[in-house]
């Protein structure tokens, strides 16, 4: 009798957080069904590989990765956001470029993706799927370390920003029900997880597209609001001592109601707000959904109503048009905001982007030139902010601690989401009974800054 051996899935993930919980969903699936995955293509039957389209060098990325997967193994699913992205005569790039791969889809597209894994490889019997290995109950497997895990809370865009394609790759908002979301956190607190990081396209934007019609949680009426999501994952968080992260909250009046839960430590005081310039002109030309002039208003009111909050944001330096007068005006908005954590592209050009065909296209060492002057400019801004810090005692997440943390170990603060922020190094404890590990929390007092990170010893 011939021994039967269980189908084998690679999975290769690129791409920003949201293509990680598309990821994350397809993998909690294969495991449902009783297939085996892995993150090599040697052994594997097929292999799946979630794009990003997003900037060229991600394009780029994403199909020299197709065509690694295609050379290993032979056999390969595409899904994500590259994946939706047509070639310049109208037929889908994937397939024009790579002709062999087995089957290509959008993002957010778990069903397409099964199918096809079930055309090409026969699911296993006895799938045994309330026992996902390695899964966190009804969240599903996740691919972040096991004690903090992105959530997210709706799919799309309504904005339709010129120099960004993601709409026509993930389409208009779509709001997952309140309750589901609630319920998925709830999952992953009562799985270990102690910081939770909410992400959408547009965080602010939580059920315009429902009206804020009310939803169901515990049995009690919720509004699919994101006051009022905040406000119940603050308090799930409180229950199981865990952190609450918000990314990609456009800076809407709206927003003004959850810094009071900031202030009062239900939620973390860190708000990830993609500004993406100052100049109302060059926000005009982008179509950005916020208004410049009002931005460095509200950042004050923020500050004087959550004097500890830290606000992290994404600049574009060189959009087609930008004038230097409208760059010196960025420059000084950041100084003037003190903006904590900040990321800036040069401007990039992306196949179908509206911005393409805005006037004024500046030369690309000038792009570049701008985006080191910015670069300088945060940089110099962030580092006088953490040196405030010196003196300070901080809860701190322990993300690395070898040997226990004898010879220190590597956390973050509040201000520090995982990946894009700094860390804080920590020092060798000066108690031989203090312990660190990982996934739990320990104070520590902040000695000195190194760069871009705390250096804290643990108390």
């Amino acid at each position: 009798m011939s021994e039967v051996t269980t189908p084998k899935v690679g999975f290769v993930s690129l791409g920003c957080p949201k293509a990680l919980t598309d990821s994350e969903l397809i993998l909690t699936q294969l495991s449902a069904e009783g297939y085996q995955t892995s993150k090599t293509f040697a052994g594997a039957d097929l292999v799946i590989v979630n794009t990003c389209g997003f900037i060229d060098d991600a394009v780029k990325e994403s199909l020299d990765t197709i065509g690694e997967a295609l050379a290993e193994n032979g056999k390969v699913i595409v899904t994500g956001c590259l994946g939706a992205r047509a070639a310049e005569d109208g037929e889908n790039l994937v397939q024009q470029i790579h002709p062999r791969v087995l089957a290509v889809t959008g993002p957010h597209a778990t069903q397409e993706v099964m199918d096809a894994v079930h055309a090409h490889l026969p699911k296993p019997h006895d799938p045994f799927i309330d026992l996902v290995p390695g899964a966190f109950g009804e969240a599903g497997v996740k691919l972040t370390p096991k004690h903090y895990a992105y959530l997210k809370i709706s799919e799309g865009c309504n904005h339709r920003c010129t120099f960004c394609i993601i709409p026509s790759m993930r389409g208009d908002l779509v709001s997952r029900p309140i309750g589901d979301v609630l319920k998925e956190a709830r999952a992953l607190f009562e799985g270990g997880v102690k910081e939770l990081l909410v992400i959408s396209q547009d965080t602010s934007a939580y059920g315009v597209d429902v009206k804020y019609r009310t939803g169901f949680w515990d049995g009690q009426p919720i509004k699919t609001r994101i006051f009022e999501l905040t406000q119940a994952l603050a308090q799930l968080a409180e229950t199981y001592g865990a952190w609450v992260r918000l990314h990609y909250v456009y800076p809407y009046p709206s927003v003004d109601e959850i810094i009071p839960l900031m202030a009062s430590g239900r939620v973390l005081p860190y708000l990830d707000v993609p500004f993406q310039h100052s100049h109302p002109d060059v926000l005009k030309r982008m179509k950005r959904p916020a208004s410049g002039e009002k931005n460095l208003e509200r950042i004050a009111r923020w500050r004087e109503l959550c004097p500890q909050i830290v606000i992290r944001s994404t600049f574009i330096a060189g959009f087609p048009g930008e004038t230097e007068e409208e760059f010196e005006h960025l420059l000084n908005f950041v100084r003037e905001a003190e903006i904590d954590r900040a990321g800036c592209f040069a401007y990039s050009p992306v196949n179908g982007a509206v911005a393409n065909d805005i006037p004024g296209m500046l030369p690309q060492e000038v792009r570049e030139a701008r985006q080191a002057r910015f670069m300088a400019v945060a940089e110099e801004v962030s580092v006088a902010k953490l040196k405030r810090r010196i003196g300070d005692t901080l809860q701190v997440l322990v993300d690395s601690a070898p040997a226990n943390g004898r010879k220190g170990g590597v956390g973050r603060s509040y201000a520090d989401a995982p990946e894009i922020d700094g860390v804080v190094k920590l020092l060798p404890p000066e108690k031989l009974s203090k312990v660190l590990k990982v996934g739990e929390f320990t104070r520590a007092k902040v000695v000195a800054t190194d760069g871009h990170d705390l250096v804290a010893l643990p108390i």
